[in-house]
């Protein structure tokens, strides 16, 4: 076994191995930069969708679209690919590009330096990674979110997190408390309420749903992708183009009255017969406030007849059961929380240090701003991927991971070219870009929906999201204009 050293140094260091860090070492290689680390704190690859493997975890953004342009998957089997088969193109992506021998398994990152000259990047094993550049591709979806619930020690039943599955616990038979009804929620009640004895769902707000347009992709049409990529690069077209046409409704609330139609029709479909069923599951803010979910399964679980929805706020938590505002005790045996995770403090544990002292957390103590969601004033060198409103209502994640990624090779083509030792954001364009998106989320579904969501913090202000088309950002991020930024050193 190699031992590891106290100290190592490498032009560039990524720290995390999901789609945005691996993404980054795949184009490093292609771009013939070999000296790179990619710093991943668990013992393997994949990030988010190595963690949650809870039942029916897949995608809502079709194969095509949630994948690299540079590293096309012809072999999806489905039109929305499932976790397993999500992982298993990361591993793959890692052999594609020979990462494995670059990967740092174990090594937690505590905190990160800027010494003048170089990040300094300290692990939790005391090792220190010496780089010119820090990309930071742990993206906001790591830090499982539980609430704070009065009682929840005192539990004597078996408790955890979606993306903590607690695989070797039977559900057969048990009485299932939900807590929460986000994206991963929808996808694992019709799983596990077949063999529950009971299910009860607590509810705080109820998403909007459409139906998923999901199937298999034929075997024919698969080798089609394999003999032609052209095929499947117009298959993605296709895609992405159709995605595109949802953000004009999320920038003018009005115009999703559309798509809002379609919703109250698969309500009132599902639901004919249960109208006090339909009116508790029924969201009463714009559609697109909140993240619209997709499931074909997930309205049919909740009329169950060992399902209960309670919409009753939770006052605490028993030994034994569930009690709400109104008083009334829910026995249950296991609780799973269905409640996303900690987005604004995704970085918040750590001590990120740039120029003259300055720490990241202070910078952002008002909320997290970069210059397109990439850069941030006063850290030389430092590049988030998914970072501040580069998050997406209507596409693909990993189309904006990419166009980043394209910054980021631009950037260090400008510090080869022209010298220098770092290259840092001005703080003046980055505080007038950052204006001009507030101004466009001002106006957008997101705050003016009625709904109160993890997009917006305690002020009202829209971080998370981009608001916009993604070929803009794709267009802005394709290369670095010199007045942006200063070159120091």
């Amino acid at each position: 076994m190699t031992e590891i050293p106290t100290t190592m140094t490498v032009d560039v260091a990524i720290v995390g191995s999901g789609f945005a860090g691996l993404g980054a070492a795949a184009r490093l290689v292609q771009e013939h930069r070999p000296d790179f680390v990619v710093l991943e704190k668990g013992a393997t690859l994949g990030g988010t969708w190595r963690d949650n493997t809870y039942p029916g975890c897949a995608c809502d953004v079709p194969s095509h679209l949630y994948s690299f342009s540079f590293a096309p998957n012809p072999n999806w089997t489905r039109l929305f690919a499932r976790q397993p088969e999500i992982r298993a193109y990361l591993e793959q992506l890692a052999d594609r590009f020979d990462l494995r021998s670059r990967i740092r398994f174990g090594a937690t990152v505590t905190g990160a330096e800027w010494d003048g000259t170089r990040w300094v990047v300290q692990l939790a094993d005391g090792t220190i990674v010496n780089a010119r550049a820090v990309v930071w591709g742990t993206g906001a979806l790591h830090e499982p979110s539980v609430p704070e619930i009065e009682g929840l020690d005192a539990f004597t039943g078996t408790a955890f997190h979606s993306a903590q599955w607690d695989h070797g616990h039977d559900l057969r038979g048990k009485r299932v408390a939900v807590i929460g009804t986000g994206a991963s929620a929808i996808q694992f009640v019709p799983q596990i309420q077949p063999g529950a004895a009971s299910l009860t769902l607590f509810q705080r707000t109820p998403p909007w749903v459409l139906p998923k347009p999901d199937r298999p992709i034929p075997a024919p049409l698969r080798a089609l992708y394999r003999l032609l990529p052209m095929a499947q690069r117009v298959a993605r077209s296709v895609i992405y183009a159709r995605n595109e046409l949802l953000v004009s409704g999320f920038l003018h609330p009005r115009r999703m009255r559309v798509v809002e139609r379609f919703a109250r029709l698969y309500l009132d479909r599902t639901f004919a017969g249960r109208p006090d069923l339909k009116a508790k599951v029924t969201p009463d803010f714009t559609i697109g406030c909140k993240r619209i979910l997709m499931s074909n399964d997930y309205y049919a679980a909740l009329k169950s007849p060992n399902v209960e929805v309670v919409t009753d706020r939770i006052a605490r938590i028993t030994a034994t059961g569930v009690v709400t505002a109104d008083g009334v005790e829910h026995p249950v045996d296991t609780i799973i929380f269905g409640t996303g995770f900690r987005i604004a403090d995704s970085l918040g544990r750590l001590t990120i240090t740039g120029r003259d002292g300055v720490k990241l957390n202070d910078v952002w103590r008002a909320g997290p701003e970069a210059f397109l969601g990439t850069t941030v004033a006063g850290f030389p060198n430092l590049f988030l991927l998914a970072g501040p409103n580069t998050g997406l209502g209507h596409s693909s994640m990993i189309f904006m991971i990419e166009s980043q990624v394209n910054y980021v090779l631009d950037a260090l083509r400008v510090l080869d070219v022209s010298g220098a030792r770092a290259i840092d954001t001005r703080p003046e364009r980055q505080a007038r870009f950052n204006a001009e998106l507030q101004g466009r989320l001002d106006g957008s579904v997101w705050s003016q929906g009625g709904c109160a969501s993890w997009y917006l913090d305690e002020n009202g202000r829209n971080h998370t999201l981009w608001p916009g088309y993604t070929f803009d950002f794709r267009r802005r991020t394709r290369a670095v204009d010199p007045a942006d930024h200063e070159l120091v050193g």
